[in-house]
């Protein structure tokens, strides 16, 4: 953990990097345009855009080959990148590129909320905070820890069974994390 703290973002990365691996149709870009027609254009690696909060708007780091990052690894870069962003000292290259990207709104009281696409991504997770709520186990109520995450995707390159699988993917590694400690 050295250089990063393990955060609900970082748990969340995590998660999507190695979803990403196998919903390759989410890890893509949508280029060219109407008049000369649509190309997409699927990644091995993940690019992983994080989006930060700025005094003065939005800026997105982008984590390049997140999926061969360990959780504590990943943690460090984005701790790194956001670090940078907020010094007005990213490169152009720390910004450019990205596959997917993570918009986190957690540290507020937002529950959940949809965000933008950043072209030519085809996807964006946004992710509200994270509440302890009861929830039910079969016998009896539990108090857990849960968030509410919302799925954009340009439906002109994935349609809604590809999103919703990979949601679900997400969804059940952050269950249980153990899986992305792998």
């Amino acid at each position: 953990r050295r250089g990063g703290k393990l955060t609900p973002t970082i748990w969340v990365a995590r998660a999507t990097a190695v979803a990403l691996l196998r919903h390759q149709r989410l890890n893509a870009w949508l280029l060219g345009d109407d008049a000369q027609g649509w190309r997409i254009r699927r990644h091995a690696v993940v690019a992983l855009g994080i989006a930060v909060a700025l005094e003065d708007g939005l800026i997105v780091p982008v984590v390049r080959d997140a999926q061969a990052m360990g959780i504590a690894a990943l943690a460090v870069q984005v701790a790194e990148l956001a670090r940078l962003a907020r010094a007005g000292k990213l490169t152009p290259d720390a910004v450019t590129g990205s596959t997917f990207t993570i918009s986190n709104l957690g540290m507020y009281p937002v529950e959940h909320f949809t965000a933008i696409i950043n072209p030519p991504e085809v996807g964006i997770l946004a992710v509200g905070r994270a509440r302890m709520e009861p929830v039910w186990n079969g016998t009896a109520f539990e108090p857990r820890s849960t968030m509410q995450m919302t799925l954009s995707a340009d439906h002109r390159a994935v349609d809604g069974a590809v999103a919703a699988a990979f949601l679900a993917e997400v969804k059940q590694l952050l269950e249980e994390p153990a899986q992305l400690l792998l």
